[in-house]
């Protein structure tokens, strides 16, 4: 997991379109207030990369944290009102000193709040990307944040890194850089001296989550783990990650040059399409297939599509059409997610019996696959 002299050069330079995902204690003074100097720097930085021809999309947090210090809150409150009030008020001063601060370089912002309702329903989802592409033909830079004021716990995305994640796989991003207040993924507590920072992360493996601590910040809502698992989502659709320290004074800058600070992910091959992006890197699945070993094995490792008969049992309620996870009988390891051709009860009906069988059930038109190959997306990582 060292760099090369090259990789990192070469991997950001052929980086076309670009997603910057910034943290809110990046953003945040001491006393809980919008930090403006260093937004016009990033705002001058964000600038630069424009200029380079290259198409940006930032997504930042911060909304709260400067409602926190518009309502002289000292602690970040607990209770979905107080949380979206301060939202409500930080999210128009966030924009505001963005846009005054990128207006000298000519650029304006241009604000996009979304919820998980935004990833779930296809047309939305693709209004969203047009959105998006077509602010960049006017040199504007969108400014991607959750719609704190209105989420609720069945529409919430989570976290900024995961949405940063999502929006990489949308727009089918080259690179996505997390700033945080740490100076990459480290191989051991931030606190201990002989930790050290890993330059490059080649592949993604589940053991590189036992090297995130579960803690979080004061002001934001994620953690090293959080990162680590937007990480997972963007790699897997093949989207290279960045995750460096924001409290840098040029920290884009030195990233664009290719300098080797913070912690590179590279993403997996060419990626996947569009379609099983959506599918299987959007939102939580409704239910679950609890599959057997041969099962497992055709989906897996033939690309084979998923038929009733290897369905030990069914887990969730789900419509048909929904996003359904593939987990293993033995494990209750997921390794596979797709669109379900049929609703959950249903499902419960034709478990374990074969497409013939299933023909023969009055009044059911019968699909010959569970989920369609088009309509599945393997989602299992290797073990290192």
């Amino acid at each position: 997991m060292t760099d090369t002299s090259t990789r990192r050069p070469e991997t950001v330079a052929r980086a076309q379109t670009i997603v910057v995902k910034v943290g809110t204690n990046v953003l945040s003074t001491n006393d809980d207030q919008l930090d403006a100097d260093r937004i016009a720097s990033l705002a001058e930085q964000l600038h630069l990369i424009c200029a380079s021809g290259r198409k940006l999309v930032l997504v930042s947090s911060g909304a709260i944290g400067a409602g926190m210090g518009l309502l002289g809150l000292k602690q970040r409150p607990r209770d979905l009102p107080h949380l979206q009030a301060a939202a409500a008020a930080g999210q128009a001063h966030l924009i505001h000193i963005y846009d005054k601060a990128l207006r000298p370089h000519g650029h304006h912002a241009a604000q996009l709040l979304l919820t998980a309702n935004d990833f779930k329903n296809r047309s939305r989802y693709l209004n969203v990307r047009n959105t998006l592409r077509t602010l960049a033909e006017y040199g504007v830079i969108p400014i991607v944040n959750e719609n704190d004021t209105v989420s609720t716990e069945e529409i919430k995305l989570g976290d900024n890194d995961r949405l940063a994640a999502m929006v990489a796989g949308l727009i089918q991003a080259d690179l996505l850089i997390i700033l945080s207040v740490v100076d990459g993924l480290l191989t051991g507590d931030p606190t201990n001296p002989s930790s050290q920072r890993l330059s490059l992360v080649e592949r993604f493996d589940e053991d590189l989550l036992n090297l995130a601590g579960a803690s979080k910040s004061s002001r934001g809502t994620g953690g090293m783990k959080t990162k680590l698992e937007a990480v997972r989502t963007a790699t897997a659709v093949g989207v290279n990650v960045i995750i460096a320290n924001g409290k840098r004074s040029d920290v884009l800058t030195e990233i664009m040059r290719g300098d080797d600070i913070g912690t590179l992910f590279l993403g997996e091959g060419d990626g996947i399409s569009a379609w099983k992006r959506w599918i299987g890197y959007t939102l939580p699945p409704k239910g679950r297939f609890v599959l057997d070993h041969g099962a497992r094995r055709a989906v897996e490792q033939q690309g084979k599509s998923l038929l009733a008969a290897g369905i030990a049992r069914v887990e969730g309620e789900f419509a048909k059409g929904e996003v359904v996870s593939l987990v293993d009988v033995q494990t209750g390891e997921e390794f596979a997610r797709g669109l379900s051709n049929y609703d959950s009860v249903v499902a419960r009906t034709i478990a374990g019996q074969r497409t013939d069988e299933i023909a023969r059930i009055p009044g059911l038109i019968p699909y010959d696959e569970v989920i369609h190959r088009d309509n599945l997306v393997v989602t299992s990582l290797p073990k290192s």
